[in-house]
């Protein structure tokens, strides 16, 4: 299968000041971050708040610029020139996890959805119409004709979600990049949505980099899966493989945090027991060794990611096994 993104070495920091002191830190948030999403594929990038999923998100839009590394798409690089930018722009659209602060709330949904088009000076004014209410029925908003009139504080959470994911279909992308995009709706709402962008991306073979800390929705929407931990990737393979066979204790310490409705579990005992975060510096050596209870000596030198099986890789000493 090819590759329709590839991520080389992508680092990013960021230099936080203490509110009462002159003191500095610097704040890795995607340290030689290396990844490709195939075309068709759902890669997802799985990680506690604060392990740099959607900073990589923006690295890759080039709504911010990273410190190092590049970005392929389609195997062109892209860099800051104007027909890079166009290109990846037009192509990979984002899903932003919040659905009422990404979008105007002056702006009715017809002004929403077909902004993107009138940017990229796609088709005349009816031509942008027609697309608009082909993409709200792609979504399930119906009746589209009367939805268009609507603004977004008229309507549910859901519904603004599905406007959002209009929008990104709007411009027939190749790739969409969703950050979080069900953790806000309703439990109930979640599966509709995730089945709805199943069937989108199936239809349509559209690629998609799905950003989440929800381990049940990575399985169920995924086809490989990268775990990342203060700005590093620490295991990576397919979905399955990972989640059900995990060989790093962070991965095994995210799926013995998943609450299942069975009350046995309140009796189970967790394989992985993170322990309080040690007196160190995180970013020497293996980044988790501060909160692992299997640390070693040698885990003060930072680990590569190693393949243990076909397509699985993992970045640490210790087996699992």
């Amino acid at each position: 299968m090819d590759e329709i993104l590839r991520v080389d070495h992508l680092s990013k920091f960021f230099t936080k000041k203490g509110m009462f002191s002159s003191k500095t830190t610097k704040i890795k948030a995607a340290d030689d971050v290396s990844f490709s999403v195939r075309k068709g594929e759902v890669l997802v990038l799985a990680g506690e708040s604060g392990s740099g999923k959607s900073t990589i998100a923006k690295l890759i839009l080039k709504s911010i610029e990273a410190d190092s590394g590049k970005i392929f798409f389609e195997n062109q690089e892209i860099k800051n020139d104007k027909n890079s930018l166009k290109k990846i722009r037009m192509n990979c659209q984002m899903i932003h996890q919040d659905p009422y602060d990404s979008v105007n709330p002056r702006m009715n949904i017809s002004d929403i959805v077909s902004e993107p088009l009138e940017i990229h000076k796609i088709g005349n004014k009816e031509d942008r119409r027609k697309r608009v209410i082909e993409v709200l029925r792609e979504v399930k908003l119906e009746p589209a004709e009367e939805i268009l009139k609507k603004y977004p504080h008229m309507m549910s959470g859901g519904q603004r979600q599905r406007v959002v994911l209009a929008r990104a279909l709007a411009l027939r992308p190749k790739i969409i990049l969703a950050d979080e995009p069900v953790s806000m709706l309703d439990v109930s709402i979640r599966a509709e949505m995730l089945e709805l962008m199943q069937e989108l991306q199936k239809k349509y073979q559209i690629s998609f980099l799905y950003i989440t800390h929800d381990l049940a929705t990575a399985r169920y929407f995924g086809q490989r899966i990268g775990i990342l931990y203060l700005g590093k990737i620490v295991e990576m393979g397919t979905t399955d493989e990972v989640l059900l066979k995990p060989k790093h204790p962070y991965t095994q310490a995210l799926i013995d945090a998943i609450s299942e409705p069975d009350p046995e579990n309140l009796n189970r005992e967790r394989k992985i027991r993170i322990n309080e975060p040690l007196e160190i510096d995180v970013y020497e050596g293996c980044r988790f060794r501060a909160r692992c209870p299997y640390v070693i000596e040698k885990c003060k030198i930072e680990p590569k990611l190693e393949e243990v099986k076909k397509d699985h890789v993992v970045a640490c000493y210790v087996n699992l096994d």
